[in-house]
């Protein structure tokens, strides 16, 4: 390698440095930069958090990459990499798996990678990720000097570097705060985080920047499985009360007169089995959050004790007449139209105003286009991780297979839809293979194969049209609620019970298939 060609390829990132550039092209640039100093088949830039590795930037790799989480624990070359001050470089024959296996992108066999080589990033001489090069020939990297990707990985930890720096000063003046890790422990949940790339996800990102600074009260709208909790925990985490707790409570899992003890907290031998005294939901979410899930379940009565808390901030625990002020702000989340349930009497106008003061509607999943590929990147890690494979990766006909489902379930349904056909499809390997591959039969997603033989007593079986692929899926979803329509006299409520839909969702669906 001659000295003109490095510095020809490294001058465009430093004059990089001094531009505002957004943080995903600053780092293309960077990967695109080291794959024509350092020819070869993927490229990746890996951030380091805790014990993960997330990817944020990838070149050459499958889009759902960047949604995976590498645990360094489970990827022993990640943690060779990490460990060393410098470069590395495997041997062709290292029996060492590579997390990339079957992840290089536009090949449909199970080719693994045959020639890898990587640098950590330090940043205030501390480990901050890595850059990782990989190839399908054996013998591509012999040729390149160790020196030469030390000298690029000297370069893109001062772009990463320059790149967070504008971010603190970005989130210095928007006065953001990361996510608070007091809900994480007192749930007991693994760190989860929003995934997404598109316009839709983005507009809503910062929709919750815009809204977390202020205390307003925000109702969050959205059909099933969207990821309400999780916009509620980014709000949160985005607000100056993001190092006090965000207390949750989901108000369709108890009756009344329990919603309200969990509420406001009761006095030993206010009801039967209160043998003590005990704090509410508003007073352990003092200074902090409190989530209110499913609130448009929540009765008439409660209603109207819960409007007067957020009137006055005080509330009195069941069975006392005692006044206790609280600082709470709340963020409420609903799959229902509750403007409809106000008009039907069904819902307390003014409570309903309360609580939509900043109303912030979650996308469907099949309105986040390209998205539905990084969530099922992370998902599939997941599932990797807890089967013990090398590799869970998609076919080119799952991945089309899943860009035109249309989603009725969301983010819930893809999460367990993944899960699931890992399962089954290593269930059907005589041999525990290194490459699992899902194909759009594993994912067995309507419209993908024949569906199966109806019962004698039901309509005849749907017949899809040729052609376009979205067409053939609404037609047969079409013919499928029809159907089942038919079988309970057009009682919507029965027919969602059947098809494993919420009710609203349905409605839904119907209407945007022209049913309704």
């Amino acid at each position: 390698m001659t000295a003109k060609l490095l510095l020809t390829t490294l001058l465009p990132l430093v004059s990089d440095l001094s531009r505002e550039l957004p943080e995903g092209e600053r780092y293309r640039r960077l990967l695109e930069a080291m794959r024509a100093l350092l020819p070869c088949d993927a490229a990746a830039l890996l951030r380091l958090d805790g014990e993960w590795l997330v990817p944020l930037a990838v070149d050459g790799l499958s889009t759902d990459t960047l949604g995976r989480r590498f645990k360094v624990s489970e990827h022993p070359r990640f943690e060779a990499l990490l460990s060393s001050p410098g470069p590395t470089r495997f041997a062709a024959d290292s029996d060492l798996p590579d997390p990339y296996d079957g992840l290089v992108d536009g090949l449909h066999d199970h080719l693994e990678v045959h020639d890898c080589m990587g640098c950590p990033l330090f940043i205030d001489e501390r480990p901050w990720g890595l850059l990782t090069l990989d190839a399908l020939d054996p013998e591509r990297f012999e040729p390149i000097e160790l020196d030469a990707l030390q000298a690029f990985a000297s370069l893109a930890a001062a772009t990463v570097n320059a790149a967070e720096r504008i971010e603190r000063l970005a989130n210095r003046v928007e006065d953001e705060h990361q996510r608070a890790e007091v809900y994480r422990q007192a749930s007991g949940q693994q760190n989860r985080e929003m995934i997404g790339q598109s316009k839709t996800y983005k507009r809503l990102v910062e929709e919750i920047s815009l809204v977390g600074g202020s205390d307003l009260t925000v109702l969050i709208t959205g059909e099933t499985g969207v990821g309400k909790e999780l916009v509620a925990q980014a709000i949160h985490a985005a607000s100056p009360r993001a190092d006090k707790p965000i207390i949750s409570l989901n108000c369709a899992a108890l009756p009344d007169t329990l919603v309200e003890s969990e509420l406001f907290g009761h006095v030993r031998g206010a009801f039967t089995g209160a043998t003590n005294d005990r704090r509410g939901k508003f007073e352990l979410a003092n200074g902090g959050t409190l989530f209110l899930d499913e609130v448009g379940e929540l009765s008439l009565t409660v209603q109207a004790k819960l409007l007067r808390v957020l009137q006055s901030g005080q509330l009195q625990r069941l069975g006392s007449d005692k006044e206790h002020q609280v600082d709470v702000r709340l963020i409420a989340a609903t799959n229902r139209d509750l403007a409809e349930e106000v008009r039907s009497g069904r819902y307390r106008a003014d409570f309903y105003h309360r609580l939509s003061v900043y109303p912030l509607l979650v996308p469907a999943l099949r309105d986040r286009g390209r998205d539905v590929l990084l969530l099922s990147g992370y998902f599939l890690e997941q599932n990797r991780s807890r089967m013990g494979l090398n590799s869970l990766r998609l076919t080119s006909d799952a991945q089309a297979a899943l860009l035109t489902y249309d989603w009725p379930g969301n983010v819930r349904e893809l999460e367990h839809l993944i899960g699931r056909s890992a399962l089954k499809a290593l269930g059907n390997c005589k041999q525990r293979p290194k490459i699992l591959s899902l194909s759009a039969a594993d994912l067995d997603l309507p419209g993908s194969v024949e569906p199966a033989p109806e019962p004698v007593d039901a309509a005849p079986a749907a017949v899809l049209v040729s052609g376009d692929l979205r067409e053939a899926t609404e037609h047969y979803q079409r013919q499928l609620i029809s159907a089942c329509l038919e079988r309970h006299q057009n009682n919507w409520a029965s027919a969602a019970r059947e098809l494993g839909l919420d009710r609203a969702n349905l409605g839904r669906m119907a209407k945007r298939l022209g049913m309704k």
